[in-house]
């Protein structure tokens, strides 16, 4: 086994919400009111990098959902909403959480969820929680063939736009991030650049992706099953590709990625340009200054980019 590294923060701790009592008077009784009780009890959830609210909320006549809330002028409004309708529309196989009712109150955004009893899975990974992950996301992928939102953008536009930055450090049209001067990534540019360059028409396919499969949107139940959470930023592409941004977290675990990884039959290029443009957009991402949604989502985003970095390294030899 690999040395384990973990990050600063667990990823089931990385978020800083409102709480219950911190949610407009008005807003609080509607959502009570919908809901047909009073709220005894509020959770709010631990992960995530948002500072909107989300929380398990428990009725007096013992119902249980879960309810993001965001003001309507807050970009979080629009991904609730976008979550809602892509969640609302998933087949049957993909285990993930159903959307109960949406509502607009008191200049808010509203949307109730189906409760989950469940954790984000702790690091390092065990290998049944990491297991089921997988198997849930295989059994998504197969049914997202055929994709069930409209309108998806292709993952290679997303990488060609979003997630080339080692090409534009080569070009000088970007600074070597900080965040990856002591690492083998100014040795190395124009591999990375090159690898960067050749991912899109790798990951080209028409299937469904979650677009965003990290372990803090995975939650394993009572039952040991994974649920997939966050489906706000689906594309069209490849699902190996979510495969490998998962699996980065196992690789930190010090477990043999590159075993996981095989049922996927990946190509090898593909594989290593996966993952010098996810360590390239992380680490230029955790060079910037201050986040206004969680305090430590740098941190959280130089971990990332540096085991992804590492992974591709051991994979080249470099």
């Amino acid at each position: 086994m690999r040395p384990i590294s973990l990050p600063d923060v667990p990823y089931g701790a990385t978020a800083v919400r409102p709480q219950w009592s911190d949610l407009p008077k008005s807003l609080r009784t509607g959502i009570a009111a919908r809901l047909g009780a009073p709220i005894a009890e509020a959770r709010s959830a631990g992960g995530g990098f948002t500072r909107a609210f989300a929380a398990l909320l428990s009725t007096a006549e013992g119902e249980h959902v879960f309810v993001k809330a965001a003001p309507l002028r807050d970009p979080n409004a629009e991904w609730y909403a976008r979550e809602a309708a892509i969640t609302a529309a998933l087949p049957v196989e993909v285990n993930a959480a159903r959307p109960r009712w949406t509502m607009e109150h008191s200049g808010y955004f509203v949307l109730c969820l189906e409760a989950i009893d469940g954790h984000v899975p702790a690091l390092p990974w065990q290998p049944a929680d990491l297991q089921a992950a997988l198997t849930a996301w295989s059994t998504a992928a197969a049914a997202l063939t055929t994709p069930t939102t409209p309108g998806l953008p292709p993952l290679a536009e997303i990488i060609r736009g979003e997630m080339s930055w080692w090409s534009e450090i080569a070009a000088g049209r970007e600074p070597m991030p900080r965040t990856a001067r002591n690492t083998v990534a100014p040795a190395h540019l124009p591999e990375l650049a090159a690898l960067e360059q050749a991912l899109p028409n790798l990951v080209k396919g028409p299937g469904m992706l979650h677009g965003d499969l990290r372990i803090d949107n995975v939650l394993i139940d009572r039952t040991g099953q994974a649920r997939l959470c966050d489906w706000t930023w689906p594309c069209l592409g490849a699902p190996w590709f979510d495969t490998i941004t998962l699996l980065i977290s196992a690789f930190a675990s010090g477990l043999d990625a590159d075993a996981y990884l095989a049922p996927w039959d990946p190509p090898a290029e593909g594989v290593d340009g996966a993952l010098a443009a996810l360590a390239g957009y992380w680490l230029v991402r955790a060079d910037g200054g201050p986040s206004s949604a969680s305090p430590h989502s740098r941190q959280h985003q130089r971990f990332s980019g540096e085991q992804a970095l590492t992974w591709l390294a051991d994979r080249r030899g470099w």
